[in-house]
């Protein structure tokens, strides 16, 4: 098992792995491509994945299991030395060993290679599971927004890191 960079050549299975991942917390929810075309498990295509590390150059990295990604995220970087964690995922056949926590503080030394000092994210709000794990890492919870265009609350969360992206 190995975290690496995504290449080009690897979109399309990361396409499949964020689709995967986010389709079980919109089966959990009730989120369908009629309520929520712009969920995470619905509007991910490869066109769009290629933009991230193409036109806005967002790091991307991916978990491996046998030459397989099993795994994702990618940074967002922001101003004021800032980055948006986006899509950390883990397939279900693959969850609950670790891969999760394994992505997160990667992302954590990912974000202090590039002089980030907060992670922010987005979570669905009414996944109480998912911020407490968020929250068992050190995030705090900022606020929630709620969007005419999903039927769910989002939820926002950020962790101060120290410059070479260890906790805080």
């Amino acid at each position: 098992m190995m975290i690496r960079a995504v290449t080009a050549a690897d979109i399309g299975e990361c396409v499949k792995v964020i689709r995967e991942s986010f389709s079980t917390v919109a089966d959990e929810f009730g989120f369908t491509m009629e309520n929520a075309p712009r969920f995470t498990a619905f509007a991910t295509t490869e066109e769009r994945l290629k933009w991230h590390l193409t036109g806005e150059h967002r790091p991307m990295y991916a978990h491996f299991e046998n030459g397989t990604i099993v795994g994702y995220y990618s940074l967002l970087l922001q101003e004021n030395k800032a980055c948006e964690l986006n899509n950390l995922c883990v397939i279900p056949p693959y969850r609950h060993n670790g891969i999760g926590e394994e992505l997160l503080k990667d992302a954590f030394k990912t974000a202090g290679a590039f002089n980030c000092n907060q992670i922010n994210i987005g979570i669905v709000e009414e996944n109480k599971v998912l911020r407490k794990w968020y929250e068992s890492f050190g995030f705090v919870h900022t606020g929630t927004k709620k969007f005419d265009f999903f039927p769910f609350t989002c939820g926002y969360m950020e962790k101060n890191l120290d410059v070479t992206g260890t906790q805080l």
